[in-house]
């Protein structure tokens, strides 16, 4: 019987082993390589990468065609499934892989057009353009790597099938990227309902008028009804597609310029820090690309060859979201004796209508009927059965304009002067971006690109338009002259962080423009001409966690609410908040306090007027950020009463409902004693994979959590919408770079998670902590530094014919 035991229990130690060493294996089997040797196809040399200690890779290449094939599979090592579920989001392909979840993300993006319009754009692309080139080497990289190794983990785990990338893929995550700028899915909906449901009353709390001298304080030098409900559906799905699809939003970003007469070193100062939804992987991929005539570390993302963000030893660039409103939501009317026409300008025109299938898994298919209106397409499809015979149109810049931005990019990864900058700049037309610009010449420059439309006088685009109407026709495009911009301004800096900006032109700029505090509060400093910046003050500004703006909203109300305070614990804590500087740094109480008495005070004075899907999608959007501090200051305004009671309320009785709820809520949350109620515990940061929405996949895939400072809308804006407390950060700094043209090899940045999107690998997370305490790390661009730094060596070589 012993020995039996013995040889039981030998026999199962023996299948351990064996399962331990094939889940080894299979893990490790999916790993990038990164020393030895690799042959690729149609390299004309060998191309050598060199890995520093973060996983970036040092590209050098004896031409471009080499260093871009080499980027495209280096990167595909790293990140090939973000490449593969970014593809699939743009495309509308998501439900084949993820079920029945995700056909509402599909419906949408394919009512986009985005699918089509990259087929279309894709084909007419010169194949012989150096960027087009450029962009066609780099797939074949990716298409190389994935042909010849195993696929990687979650391709195994949901069943996706591998299929080559290509140009029209590309083109269709470019739409996807201008899509995440387009507030107006979220916003017009909602500004629309105030106007037409509740009243011109309701409305004026909402800050919707152009500001003819911008918004800085600069030192001197109707169709028929929309159906609510439907509209109401769209933004809500538009909130939805980042939870969905794991593929990080574009939200908002700071960047500035420093001329060298404002610097410590004499020569210009670049930072930057894009706000982007967080994720495993994060959006940016780090590479230093060397080639005969060119040099650049870069920031890339998925399917891109060129970098959106860069710097080399001669110049560099950041980005911020320019903000602009290039989307217009246009109410239709269907002829009553023929459902396929709409009236558009006096008369009935045919809708132009096509089918496609969207694959399903473990389910049916789906036939999506789709329509395009004279405006553009209709986004009835999207929501069928819920916006019935009230079509709902989009006209949408993105789809009407030429928009060269493989080539705009291509160039300004080159662009080594002013006018180079200018030039490239002058070729984005869709997504609208600030480029904020500097060289080691001495030069500082911005430009707000973007196709901007000319709309008929009197138009207000922040609602929705009236189809029948001259209100939704578009007279044509402004001159790229007129957009706003600076190059070299004599108060020796610039400054971008989503503010409604000021165009020397006079043209006026729709958008849906950010808060101005976070812009002011980089002003503020900037400007202080006593200060001479360097890599150490900036990366202090960088991460400052104060604005002005909690004090625009608790002042007009800090009166009324000391009276309706009269519990002394809770006194305390309206004591600490009265007192409180506005800064959110993870000790402090007080803006843990403000935070969850913003969401009570939003809830109380708007919930009952808007129905709560409308309140959802309220929340979501930069309208109520503008909104708040004029509502606090205006004692009068018809939001402070609740319309389901018989009392009129006043804005005592809504601050006094507000506060108890906080408490209250606070209480249940996070402890009955405030000592328990620091930002961190209430503030926390996880970077959560597309995969792990269930254990134990998010034990695995996901990164975190992390006690956070910054918050909404300050310049270390880690952030999330306005909501009760916990808050679980949902976007703010994708990257936060620091150049110094003095020396510009000193550059600085940092990555949220890691180079590396594959599990278990050493550089899946490894840059983790790091962020989360405002660290910052070298980007090698001098030899000396990469050769000292190099921990591996990866050599391709052109496969033997």
């Amino acid at each position: 019987m012993k020995l039996t035991l013995k040889i039981i229990a030998g026999l199962l130690l023996a299948l351990l082993l064996l399962a331990l060493g094939g889940g080894f294996w299979y893990v490790s089997s999916k790993w990038p390589q990164r020393a030895g040797e690799l042959s690729l196809t149609q390299l004309s040399a060998p191309v050598s990468v060199r890995y520093d200690e973060r996983g970036v890779p040092h590209i050098k290449a004896s031409n471009e065609a080499d260093l871009y094939r080499a980027l495209g599979y280096v990167h595909a090592q790293d990140r090939l499934f973000q490449m593969e579920m970014v593809r699939r989001l743009a495309q509308g392909e998501l439900a084949e892989v993820l079920g029945p979840k995700l056909v509402k993300v599909d419906r949408l993006f394919r009512t986009l057009r985005l699918r089509e319009h990259a087929a279309k754009v894709a084909a007419a692309l010169d194949p012989q353009s150096p960027a087009v080139k450029a962009q066609l080497a780099y797939l074949d990289g990716v298409n190389q790597y994935q042909a010849s190794h195993p696929a990687p983990m979650e391709f195994d785990l949901i069943g996706i099938p591998k299929r080559p990338f290509t140009l029209a893929d590309t083109v269709a995550v470019s739409g996807y990227l201008a899509y995440s700028f387009a507030a107006a899915f979220k916003t017009e909906p909602v500004l629309t309902y105030v106007r037409d449901e509740l009243g011109a009353d309701y409305l004026h709390i909402f800050d919707l008028e152009w500001h003819p001298l911008g918004v800085l304080n600069q030192q001197p030098t109707a169709a028929a009804k929309p159906d609510w409900q439907g509209l109401a559906q769209l933004a809500q799905a538009s909130r939805e597609v980042q939870d969905l699809a794991g593929v990080p939003l574009f939200e908002g970003s700071n960047a500035w310029a420093v001329s060298g007469q404002r610097s410590s070193s004499g020569k210009p100062l670049l930072a930057g820090d894009p706000h982007i939804g967080f994720s495993v992987p994060s959006v940016w991929y780090e590479a230093h690309l060397s080639a005969p005539g060119f040099e650049l570390y870069g920031h890339f993302q998925a399917l891109n060859s060129s970098a959106l963000l860069g710097h080399n030893s001669q110049f560099g660039w950041s980005l911020t979201m320019f903000q602009n409103d290039d989307l217009d939501l246009i109410s239709l009317r269907i002829n009553p004796n023929n459902p396929n026409q709409v009236g558009h300008l006096g008369e009935w025109v045919d809708l132009q209508t096509t089918q496609e299938i969207i694959k399903v898994k473990d389910a049916k298919p789906v036939t999506l009927t789709l329509q395009r209106a004279p405006q553009g397409p209709v986004l009835n499809s999207a929501f069928s059965d819920s916006l019935g015979d009230k079509p709902l149109a989009m006209w949408w810049a993105f789809l009407e304009t030429e928009n060269p931005v493989l080539d705009a990019f291509y160039q300004l990864n080159r662009a080594n002067t002013l006018p180079k900058a200018r030039e490239a700049a002058s070729k984005i037309h869709a997504p609208g971006l600030n480029i904020v610009w500097a060289s080691a010449d001495g030069d500082i420059g911005y430009w707000a690109a973007a196709k901007l439309p000319i709309r008929a006088a009197g138009v207000r685009p922040m609602f929705i338009l009236d189809g029948e109407e001259e209100e939704s026709e578009k007279l044509g495009f402004y001159r790229f002259s007129d957009n706003p911009q600076e190059e070299n301004p004599p108060r020796g800096y610039i400054v971008s962080a989503n503010q409604q900006p000021l165009a020397s032109s006079g043209l006026p700029v729709a958008g849906y423009y950010n808060l101005y505090d976070r812009a002011q509060a980089l002003e503020d400093r900037l400007a202080d001409n006593t200060i001479q910046w360097n890599a150490l003050n900036s990366q202090s500004l960088q991460l400052s966690t104060q604005t002005a703006y909690y004090w625009r909203v608790l002042k007009p109300l800090l009166p009324e609410l000391s009276e309706v305070v009269r519990d002394p614990l809770e006194r305390s804590v309206f004591d600490s908040l009265s007192l409180w500087d506005g800064q959110y740094t993870p000790l402090n109480i007080p803006p843990t306090v403000f935070t969850q008495f913003l969401y009570e005070l939003t809830q109380a004075t708007m919930a009952d007027e808007l129905g709560e899907m409308q309140f959802k999608n309220l929340l979501g959007t930069r309208a109520l950020d503008l909104a708040l501090p004029r509502l606090a200051e205006d004692a009068e305004s018809v939001w402070w009463d609740n319309v389901k009671t018989k009392k009129v309320e006043s804005r005592k009785d809504i601050v006094a409902v507000a506060w108890r709820a906080s408490i209250a809520h606070l209480k249940e949350t996070l402890g009955k004693s405030p000592n328990d109620w620091g930002w961190g515990r209430a503030h926390t940061l996880t970077h959560k994979h597309p995969l792990a929405s269930q254990w134990p996949l998010d034990w695995f895939f996901n990164v975190g959590p992390f006690e956070m400072p910054g918050g909404r809308e300050v310049p270390n804006n880690q952030s999330t919408a306005i909501g009760p407390a916990p808050w679980a950060v949902a976007y703010g700094p994708s990257t936060r770079r620091i150049i110094d043209f003095a020396q510009p090899g000193q550059a600085l940045g940092i990555n949220p998670v890691g180079q590396s999107g594959v599990l278990f690998d050493r550089h899946y997370q490894d840059q983790a902590d790091a962020y989360a305490v405002g660290g910052y790390v070298q980007e090698y661009l001098i030899e000396a530094d990469v050769a000292a730094n190099t921990r591996s060596i990866l050599t391709l070589q052109p496969a033997k014919r």
